[in-house]
């Protein structure tokens, strides 16, 4: 005898809502603007007991070790945030076993995060940055809900102009998440290159007929040099043969501190001499800004998404496993 199944009211609303998500875009772009998010949470607002799908602005402000005024990301977080907005701590949602920071989580480990935020996977997230900073961390945290198959993310351009757009702010503690249960992804590591794979190209850049796959570098100029020094004590600074330097504040507007339009952005590729036929892959310190630029070469579409990667362990793993007799640490003279 054959079973005719019949959906409960209840199992009936949640693929409806289901399908509505997924049949939902409240943005055309990657980048989003101020206005367009304003008006996306107001059609669309983070309620915890909503089943309509939603838009949840995340802040993943970071600011690096030797920060001046030894400022954190929840700091800010505290002083002013979009309203409603959670915060993805950058320094803990991390492979806790990796003795290299910021290093890509397990997928168990992002989905507790995920949950512990609050977040389902038919939400729309919006990551962005701290005021003072415009663009830095929030790339990063977009690119690993990526990796991690996310199916709505975007990047705010940026939080400075929302609250110089006089668009609401609020601020002092954190009101209560709601928790849920985020699926276990699985990881895309298409996306993610290797340190073996990293120093394979590196060894290979000055041999005929190699692939010409590009390394970016997203440090400072006197840091790819090595004329100045890491933020992390005792780290060498300098860079990998063949690597390009493209300093990830390039891509960004000085004054907004914004990233730059497509066009703008293409031309800055191209004058470093980025060829977007060949293969591309971003480093920086520790994997955080590597992924400006990787959001950069997306928003200029600089070649396809399948030959370009981000790569996960960056200088800081770098500098610590090259060995000095593999001369695979260069500075200028």
């Amino acid at each position: 005898m054959a079973f005719v199944g019949v959906l409960s009211p209840l199992r009936a609303s949640m693929r409806s809502t289901a399908a509505r998500a997924g049949a939902v875009r409240f943005f055309s772009s990657y980048l989003v603007t101020p206005k367009e998010l304003h008006e996306a949470l107001k059609k669309a607002p983070p309620s915890p007991i909503s089943s309509e799908p939603r838009v949840i602005p995340l802040c993943a402000a970071w600011f690096l070790p030797n920060d001046p005024q030894k400022r954190t990301g929840l700091d800010v977080f505290i002083e002013k945030r979009i309203p409603k907005a959670r915060f993805f701590d950058l320094d803990k949602v991390i492979d806790k076993r990796s003795p290299y920071p910021h290093m890509l989580p397990s997928s168990k480990d992002f989905a507790a995060a995920m949950s512990e935020l609050g977040i389902r996977r038919e939400d729309t997230v919006v990551i962005y940055d701290s005021q003072e900073l415009g663009i830095f961390s929030a790339p990063r945290v977009g690119w690993t809900m990526k990796v991690f198959g996310h199916p709505k993310v975007h990047i705010l351009n940026n939080f400075k102009l929302w609250i110089e757009e006089g668009l609401p702010t609020e601020s002092g503690n954190v009101w209560t998440i709601e928790c849920g249960t985020y699926p276990i992804p699985e990881m895309d590591e298409d996306k993610v290159a290797s340190f073996e794979e990293v120093r394979e190209v590196a060894i290979d850049s000055s041999k005929e007929g190699a692939e010409s796959v590009q390394i970016l570098d997203a440090r400072s100029p006197g840091r790819w040099s090595g004329t100045e020094p890491e933020p992390r004590e005792g780290l060498s600074s300098g860079h990998m043969p063949g690597s390009i330097n493209i300093p990830f504040s390039a891509v960004l507007d000085p004054s907004t501190k914004a990233f730059l339009p497509a066009d703008k952005l293409k031309e800055v590729f191209v004058k470093a001499g980025v060829d977007p036929s060949k293969p591309i892959i971003s480093s920086c310190g520790t994997g955080v800004t590597a992924c400006v630029l990787e959001t950069a070469l997306n928003e200029a579409r600089f070649g396809p998404p399948e030959k370009r990667k981000v790569y996960d362990g960056s200088w800081t793993e770098w500098a610590q496993r090259v060995k000095p007799s593999d001369s695979l640490i260069e500075k200028v003279e």
